[in-house]
């Protein structure tokens, strides 16, 4: 227990056999409850997870999915039976041993204390983090951390892709954990989800760590375009519950008008292109209407994100 609060730990595994036993062996003594979720392990996984649980004399419960459906269905697998045994506060530690164990505290306190209603891990913003992140993947989750800004509501969370996050119990009630995307995209829909429920999140620093247990499985320039998708689907899902169904408001009329602005305004330039290629001269009318709508879509569109950062400024915790 931490501060008298029951404490769980989701351990998301597929193939850690290397490593799991290190990740339960570190696992700080406050912890009440791991659930290792084995995602259809081909190797021996739930083997070194009971073989830890017996030598350290954790308090381990081992579910195994007969077949791999992600990490994502295999924390919300952990999130159920966390539920279930009526934990106060479930954090997620990958079965890679890229998360430090020492910062779990300081994940679950701001909950417990309730300044918070789920607290993130930000590797971005700890000390040289763009030198201990490979190249790539730290570009990448730049990229996907601003779209998901857009897309969830959470202007101030600049992490989205770490998995290593806490909530509280009373918001994982409030949640469709079943409706999570199951895969890669998981951390950024659940961000998602957490503003449809109004959830207080707050960021901590927390060390990246890398090249440790195996290379990774992700491919980031697969993984982009995948979630981007997800993303886009999910920002009209949440506009229409949180602006349309639950509470109106006039931003939705921002977005749509520079949307629609932002097509026409594609379509002229199209039209100019097509015309100065084939008949080598600048047309003033299609020029002065793709400019018109650039110009109207962009200040409808920083007017939607103003009006959206303004509405969930409460959910944001220093």
């Amino acid at each position: 227990m931490l501060n008298h609060k029951k404490i769980a730990v989701v351990v998301p595994a597929h193939n850690e056999a290397k490593m799991i036993g290190k990740v339960l062996e570190t696992m700080p003594n406050f912890v009440d409850l791991i659930i290792v979720v084995d995602d259809a392990s081909s190797d021996k996984t739930s083997l070194k997870a009971e073989e830890a649980g017996k030598r350290y004399h954790k308090k381990i419960n081992i579910l195994r999915l007969t077949q791999n459906q992600g990490v994502g269905r295999a924390i919300v697998e952990g999130y159920h039976k966390a539920l279930k045994l009526k934990m106060d506060v479930v954090a997620v530690m990958a079965g890679d041993a890229q998360m430090d164990p020492a910062e779990l505290k300081d994940l679950c306190l701001p909950i417990i204390k309730n300044e918070a209603d789920c607290v993130k891990g930000n590797r971005l913003i700890y000390g040289q983090a763009w030198k201990m992140i490979p190249t790539v993947r730290y570009l990448g989750n730049s990229v996907l951390s601003m779209l998901t800004k857009v897309a969830s509501g959470y202007w101030h969370v600049a992490d989205s892709q770490t998995g290593y996050i806490a909530i509280s119990r009373a918001t994982l009630e409030k949640m469709w954990l079943d409706n999570l995307y199951p895969r890669y995209g998981f951390p950024n829909d659940l961000l998602i989800h957490l503003n449809i429920v109004h959830a207080r999140v707050k960021e901590i620093p927390i060390k990246p760590i890398y090249h440790v247990g195996g290379k990774s499985g992700i491919r980031i320039w697969k993984v982009i375009p995948t979630i981007g998708w997800l993303l886009l689907r999910r920002f009209f899902w949440r506009l229409k519950v949180k602006y349309v169904i639950e509470d109106f408001h006039p931003l939705v009329f921002f977005y749509f008008f520079s949307f629609i602005l932002g097509l026409f305004g594609l379509v002229f330039l199209g039209r100019v292109i097509y015309i100065m290629a084939v008949a080598h001269y600048v047309p003033t009318i299609s020029s002065l209407a793709f400019v018109f709508c650039s110009v109207m879509a962009s200040q409808f569109l920083f007017f939607a994100m103003w009006f959206d950062m303004d509405y969930n400024k409460d959910l944001r915790i220093k």
